[in-house]
């Protein structure tokens, strides 16, 4: 193969959309079969983008029952619980889902931002320093993290 024919296929290969998907700002693995047929699953992603966390709860505890091995569900339970205040949960699930998939970008992330939350900067900065290990190539997990970490910096700046 020509050198020029081998970056050609380098740079397509590049471009091409594999990986996660977002979905209300919550990275989705290809979800296990189980899963994409649960209706409480997706009553759960709907109740999220609602932003109705106590139903976005109610339903994806219920899935989980059924499907305790999904990191994806686990990171939409931590990222329910957190947009609902509770961070304790919010933090469990989070850490189950890292459990299931050290290397879940949206986990790490959303993991960090709590972490922000109850201003415990340096377990923030381990999230970002996870993802920085993780993406190989830019990724927006990693952007998110560090513009809130900074943001945090200079808010919290004496």
């Amino acid at each position: 193969m020509k050198a020029q024919n081998l970056v050609h296929l380098l740079l397509a290969l590049c471009l091409m959309p594999v990986g996660p998907v977002m979905a209300a700002g919550i990275e989705l693995n290809p979800p296990s079969p189980s899963v994409q047929t649960d209706p409480d699953y997706a009553a759960g992603k709907r109740d999220i983008q609602a932003k109705n966390w106590t139903d976005a709860i109610k339903h994806l505890s219920s899935a989980a029952q059924r499907d305790a091995r999904n990191a994806d569900l686990q990171n939409f339970l931590g990222y329910a619980y957190r947009q609902a205040g509770q961070m304790e949960p919010a933090i469990t699930h989070y850490e189950q889902a890292l459990q299931l998939n050290p290397r879940h970008r949206g986990a790490h992330e959303y993991m960090g931002e709590t972490y922000l939350l109850i201003n415990d900067l340096p377990k923030a900065e381990e999230h970002l320093a996870a993802l920085q290990q993780i993406c190989t190539v830019p990724c927006e997990e990693y952007e998110d993290l560090k513009k809130q970490i900074d943001a945090y910096r200079m808010s919290h700046a004496r």
